[in-house]
């Protein structure tokens, strides 16, 4: 029997490299206290709970509510060696869908695998690469695992980065009712509710069976940039920043004879957003006026799970997942270009209608730049649905521990217009008649116009359909005088495929939407793998441990990668690792086949033909071609190449006295061929070296867009170090104390955006479109007395250069981001647990950043929170 043989021989096992967060883990105990060997994340192998020394943090579902942690993403943020996420904010004008990512290492989401009880999740259909943590059901989770050392050779060397696994409860019995709301102090906007249900029933031991399930509703209101003080505006001179847009209302207009302007410019440019352009005699638009720093989400899920006890020794489970996630976000209105406007029209300067009259102008054509504010602002309706089932059965067979499943995958993703957008044809033969001004208020005819011309609709719709079959193995096939050899063998098969279906019809009428000459895209693949692991205790306090993976993906090729540690317990309160292994990570479908979509870059950049040095050449129109948002194309490319990477680890583990661990672990990550874009500013910045990327239009007088699509880079290198200590203090008579650390100190992060090119380094600089912080960490202290308990937790990120015109010589650094949160809980009231609590406790804003990565102006949406001080609540009903 499993337990009988957990009991009479100990199977001292460590899989290879990485941190453990203390010596020892918890025990695993049967319900009559017997000892059971038990499964962790990052090995196949069976062993006892009190001997492993995984590289594993692990964070308890009681934790999220301490730190007042409504999402998976935010639990990711609170892991040091998370260097970035990207969430919601993110969707804010460039298409996401709203997905929410991890990023271990700062290597890149699609470096970091996730999974969900062990096994794979499906990628969210719009990325294709990194699986959306929004479908996690965070209310149903029982704790989250993860493994620090990359390159995982049993869930597959994608695994760069490193592992995480959402574990969710293994069985419930009785049932919950929680309602949570979390309130800014400085807004109703960006509010956030939650109601959450969950019931089991059977006693697996007893009955044979247990079925739980668990609904999750979760919402967040919008808010708006102007909201707060630190993203009011993108316009900001004494930092040597002006990303406003030269596309406005009222439009500036080119003439035939060479002449710049705007009618309203001599008033002041009096209007929402509006600020005036001394150097050509134009109006330009702070966008921020309209944008959001939060959309509004909102995201439901359910989770289904019974457990069937075939006997003593095997269970059967049935897993079902269905998660759906909305994100409405809101833009600028749609910016048009090119066009034409005759002296016929009532509306030309000077003419019938009243527009001012401009000096110079006798009548010729005027090429105008015009922001469709009538319209109302561009609203983006975007919908994910994910559907997840899982079959399967573990236990004991002839000797052996067994693990075997079915999991079958549907991710779907659409994105909307919703308002705002308009059919760019419409309204440039509007203009050209005369019925729409591009100066000022419209007549109710061009009002009813533009209403008429407004785009409604699904544009895109994408799909991500995953079937996998897995089984794995395990037993000691040798005893050594030190202790039993530990064996485990696997397989899993899995096929995917993906579609992109783009609404042709309706994507091409609005050039702002980036899908606009985009074509529908497809591809499938097959992927099998075989992986062995074996431990070796070569001495009582010396252990070997070995690990091999073979994957074959039948489009891009296969690739063998070992992996091999030694564990050193020099006592029972020191101990040493060390690992090494390779890694692989093949070009996702999206990478090879996603659509090409082209929208403007972030920033706002002058032309390097067109407009070199900030100033208009010969026939150059420079309210296009001067400080103006660009076109930029990305998608797919069926030429990539994998990823390869190598990842050495060295690690000690120190227990001084009970109840103290602290730990220090050395990794070092190299990446050949690493996939990526070079970023926007970086291709404007440097424009020899990148002269192929851009594509201008026959006669050359206009740039039609940057050709930026995936490629394959070069090199990337990252090294440092992560700590952690956990010290659980001793008693005394006004509670219990327990104090967590844990901190990420990056010593460098280079890389290249050619293959042989220079190495950029990034930690503690910006780099081109993002920093790697030179230290993160998250601290806490609890406390608890009999009903009542508490927490104090702090997160902190170190500063950096920001993203300089060192040109223009304005140069600045971006302060250290620290946050505090408090809260409290009482269990005192029958059936009832009561939680309330403060995050950001001081009221903490974001520091200042030039960045124009985001859409969002003045922080940095990736790294910080624009709410400010929240004030939650949280109220269960158990019963």
């Amino acid at each position: 029997m499993m337990i009988e043989r957990a009991l009479t021989r100990s199977l001292r096992v460590i899989f290879a490299g990485g941190l453990v967060v203390g010596m020892h883990a918890a025990v695993a105990q049967t319900d009559d206290g017997t000892i059971q060997r038990v499964e962790v994340t990052g090995s196949s192998i069976k062993r006892l709970a009190t001997e492993t020394a995984l590289p594993i943090t692990s964070i308890k579902a009681s934790d999220f509510e301490k730190q007042g942690l409504t999402t998976a993403a935010e639990v990711m943020n609170t892991l040091s060696m998370n260097q970035s996420s990207t969430g919601s904010t993110q969707s804010v004008g460039s298409g996401t869908g709203g997905i929410a990512t991890a990023d271990l290492r700062g290597l890149g989401s699609n470096k970091t695998l996730v999974l969900l009880n062990g096994r794979r999740l499906a990628s969210h259909p719009f990325n294709g690469s990194s699986v959306d943590l929004n479908i996690i059901p965070v209310s149903a989770l029982d704790r989250v695992e993860v493994l620090r050392d990359g390159a995982s050779a049993i869930y597959g060397t994608d695994a760069i980065g490193g592992v995480i696994n959402f574990i969710t409860k293994r069985s419930v019995q009785g049932g919950s009712i929680s309602v949570e709301r979390y309130q800014p102090q400085a807004s109703g906007a960006g509010g956030e509710s939650r109601l959450n249900v969950s019931g089991g029933y059977g006693d697996l031991n007893k009955d044979g069976w247990n079925v739980f399930g668990v609904a999750d509703f979760h919402k967040q209101t919008a808010l708006d940039a102007v909201d707060r003080d630190f993203s009011n505006t993108s316009v900001r001179p004494d930092k040597g920043i002006n990303n406003s847009s030269g596309t406005s209302q009222p439009g500036n207009f080119y003439s035939a004879n060479g002449i710049t302007g705007n009618p309203y410019y001599a008033s002041g440019c009096v209007g929402k957003g509006l600020i005036t352009n001394s150097a050509n005699g134009t109006c330009r638009t702070n966008t921020v006026a309209y944008i959001q720093d939060i959309p509004k989400t909102q995201q439901e899920s359910v989770l289904g799970k019974a457990t069937f006890k075939l006997n003593e020794d095997d269970i059967a489970t049935v897993e079902y997942l269905h998660s759906r996630s909305t994100n409405a976000s809101a833009i600028a209105p749609s910016p048009l270009t090119g066009i034409t406007m005759t002296s016929a029209s009532p509306y030309y300067p000077g003419g019938s209608a009243g527009v001012p009259a401009v000096a110079g102008l006798t009548g010729e054509n005027l090429t105008i730049n015009w922001r469709t504010v009538a319209a109302g602002k561009r609203q983006g309706y975007d919908t994910s649905i994910s559907d997840r089932l899982v079959l399967a059965s573990e236990g004991l067979i002839a000797g052996w521990d067994y693990n075997v499943g079915l999991t079958y995958a549907v991710n779907k993703a659409s994105s909307a217009f919703a308002g705002g957008y308009t059919n760019d044809s419409l309204i440039k033969a509007g203009v050209l008649s005369g019925v729409l001004n591009p100066f000022g208020e419209q007549s109710a005819a061009g009002q009813a116009y533009i209403d008429a011309a407004q785009l409604r609709g699904e544009y895109l719709a994408a799909k991500m359909t995953s079937i996998g079959v897995d089984g794995k193995v395990s037993r000691e096939i040798y005893q050594l005088p030190a202790g039993g050899v530990g064996f485990a063998i696997g397989s899993e098969f899995r096929h995917d495929k993906a579609t992109y279906d783009v609404n042709t019809d309706l994507a091409s009428q609005a050039s702002s939407s980036g899908y606009a000459d985009a074509k529908d895209q497809s591809g499938e693949r097959n992927i099998a793998a075989l992986y062995s692991e074996l431990s070796v205790p070569l001495t009582k306090s010396l252990e070997l441990s070995a690990a091999a993976r073979y994957d074959h993906y039948n489009d891009v090729g296969g690739s063998f990668n070992p992996k091999v540690g030694l564990r050193w317990e020099a006592s029972k309160q020191l101990m040493f690792r060390t690992s090494y292994n390779t890694g692989f990570r093949a070009p996702t479908l999206y990478d090879l086949h996603g659509p090409a979509t082209s929208t403007f870059t972030s920033n706002a950049y002058d032309d390097p033909v067109l407009c070199p040095g900030g100033t208009a050449a010969a026939g150059a129109n420079p309210n296009v071609a001067c400080n103006q948002q660009q076109y930029i194309r990305s998608g797919g490319n069926a030429n990539l190449k994998p990823e390869k990477s190598k990842t050495f680890s060295l690690g000690v583990v120190l227990e001084p006295i009970n109840n103290v661990s602290v730990s220090f672990d050395y990794f070092n990550i190299k990446i050949r061929d690493s996939i990526g874009t070079v970023a926007e500013s970086t291709i404007f910045d440097n424009y020899e070296k990148y002269k192929s990327y851009f594509v201008y239009s026959a006669d050359g007088k206009t740039l039609q867009y940057v050709n930026a699509v995936l490629d394959n880079l070069g090199e990337v290198k990252t090294s440092g170090i992560d700590t952690s200590l956990r010290w659980k203090l001793p008693r005394t008579s006004v509670g219990d104390f327990t104090f967590q650390f844990d901190g990420t100190w990056v010593h460098s992060y280079k890389y290249q955006n050619e293959t042989g090119g220079e190495f950029v380094e990034n930690v503690g600089v910006y780099g081109d479109n993002a920093p790697v912080f030179r230290w993160k960490h998250n601290a806490t202290i609890n406390w608890k007395k009999g009903v009542w308990s508490a927490s104090f937790a702090n997160k902190y990120l170190s500063g950096y250069e920001d993203e300089n015109d060192v040109a223009e010589k304005y140069t600045h650094h971006v302060r250290a981001y620290s946050t505090y949160s408090l809260s409290g809980s009482y269990t005192g009231f029958k059936n009832i647990d009561l939680t309330a609590g403060i995050k950001n406790l001081f009221d903490t804003a974001p520091p200042y950043t030039n960045q124009g990565t985001t859409f969002q102006s003045g922080y940095d949406p990736r790294y910080t929170d624009p709410l400010g001080r929240t004030f939650f609540v949280k109220a269960t009903y158990k019963f």
